[in-house]
């Protein structure tokens, strides 16, 4: 049933009574004609459905927004491209945490973007700076590209960093547990080894970023190592790939107003975009 009258929140109910379902959807829109009409506005209320309520189908959106099947079909596979949703057979569902598989792997996912990235990050980095930088994909990438900028001190946890910096940067590699799979060391021993160091900047790479939790990780003893070198540097740079706006994962790095700079290749998504400006990150 829809009201329409002015309100504004959508909400999805299910009752259930024996072995009869029922399924009445209730959706309340402020200004609700407009937000039929709008593809921007009723793909926002759709998301916001969707993580209240988990699976809906599309013949459900269908009947409460008076639209066409069709027309709910082009509006998920947009907010399925945002990262906004999972499109499931005959409807949609929230986003599925992200998870991350072996960093040789992860150097063969999106390689050109993380070089775009890392020229990016190349043109910003200055002679004589002193750098935090963690494991992954993208900081090995970043390494490469800033390796013949001179006087350079970096501190890490990568042992893949280290060796591509190690030719003509200071390079400090940090201790702890060492993790053959990832090339990296973390655990309490690396943590209390970062806060020895100050660096005017860190430049981590995280697993998800979205407008609500930040940026976070799939994995917490990296997550741990990160957090620690954001706390000892100057500025947050984040660097990650398009692929990343708009997901969750299960660790939390930071929130989005201690990220100073991101860079990426692309442009996040409309919804995400508009929280970091209003949060005073950077993009580049």
């Amino acid at each position: 049933r829809i009201h329409n009258n002015c309100v504004d929140s959508v909400i999805l109910t299910s009752l259930r009574s024996g072995h009869q379902q029922r399924e009445r959807m209730v959706v309340h829109v402020d200004e609700l004609d407009v937000v039929r009409r709008n593809p921007r506005q009723r793909q926002r209320a759709i998301a916001a459905i969707i993580r209240g309520s988990g699976h809906v189908s599309v013949d459900q959106l269908a009947h409460a927004f008076s639209v066409s099947a069709e027309t709910i079909r082009r509006d998920l596979a947009a907010l399925d491209r945002a990262g906004l949703v999972e499109k499931t057979h005959g409807g949609a569902a929230p986003p599925r945490m992200a998870v991350e598989g072996s960093l040789a792997q992860r150097i063969a996912t999106n390689a050109e973007a993380k070089r775009d990235i890392a020229r990016r990050l190349a043109a910003i980095v200055q002679a004589g700076d002193t750098l935090f930088m963690d494991t992954g994909s993208t900081t090995l990438a970043c390494a490469e590209a800033i390796a013949e900028i001179p006087d350079l001190t970096v501190i890490t946890n990568s042992v893949d960093v280290a060796r591509r910096l190690g030719a003509n940067a200071r390079v400090h590699l940090l201790g702890g547990r060492f993790v053959p799979a990832n090339g990296q060391t973390v655990g309490a021993a690396t943590v209390r080894e970062v806060a020895r160091f100050r660096a005017q900047r860190a430049v981590i790479t995280v697993a998800a970023i979205d407008a609500t939790h930040g940026a976070m990780d799939a994995d917490a003893a990296e997550c741990e190592v990160a957090r620690a070198m954001l706390d000892a540097a100057r500025e947050c740079i984040v660097v990650a790939d398009s692929t990343k706006f708009a997901r969750e994962a299960a660790h939390v790095v930071c929130p989005l107003h201690r990220i100073d700079l991101l860079v990426s290749e692309a442009a996040p998504p409309a919804s995400l975009r508009d929280v970091l400006a209003a949060t005073g990150v950077r993009m580049a």
